[in-house]
């Protein structure tokens, strides 16, 4: 990682690349402009370049309730993870989800995403809950960050 850039989707051009490695490395719930464009209205989207290149994106949800969890998803497209993309990433993500003050931290893990998990895990994530878009769907599973 040489030079990491991330910042909101400033256009629609940033919002497609958003919404570009969303559908990448979520292929089950891959998504069209106008609803990356109704998230975009809704949470925090970030999109990160290495340099000019993408590399990944990030979406950080604010508790929808008292009490609820703020949610921290992080997304680095396949050929460049393991380069400490995704630890910077989740570190600023983090950040920002720590503005809600909300009493815990989740994220969405696609189950399929097996790195995602462990990534996820190796952070103090545990699954909490697990969701089947469909009878025999690949889930996806809610993990709450447990405090050390």
């Amino acid at each position: 990682m040489s030079d990491l850039r991330i910042g909101a989707p400033g256009d629609d051009a940033a919002l497609e690349d958003w919404r570009h490695v969303h559908n990448t490395v979520v292929p089950d719930a891959a998504m069209s402009l106008d609803e990356a464009r109704e998230r975009a209205g809704k949470y925090l989207l970030e999109v990160a370049y290495d340099g000019g290149v993408l590399v990944g994106c990030t979406t950080v949800r604010p508790p929808e309730e008292d009490g609820a969890a703020a949610t921290v998803i992080v997304r680095v497209l396949p050929r460049w993870r393991g380069r400490g993309i995704g630890a910077a990433l989740y570190d600023r993500a983090m950040r920002q989800a720590a503005e809600h003050a909300a009493p815990a931290v989740e994220t969405v893990v696609w189950a399929a995403n097996e790195g995602g998990v462990r990534f996820a895990e190796a952070r103090g994530f545990v699954e909490v809950d697990r969701y089947e878009p469909e009878p025999g769907a690949v889930p996806y599973l809610t993990l709450r960050l447990v405090p050390a």
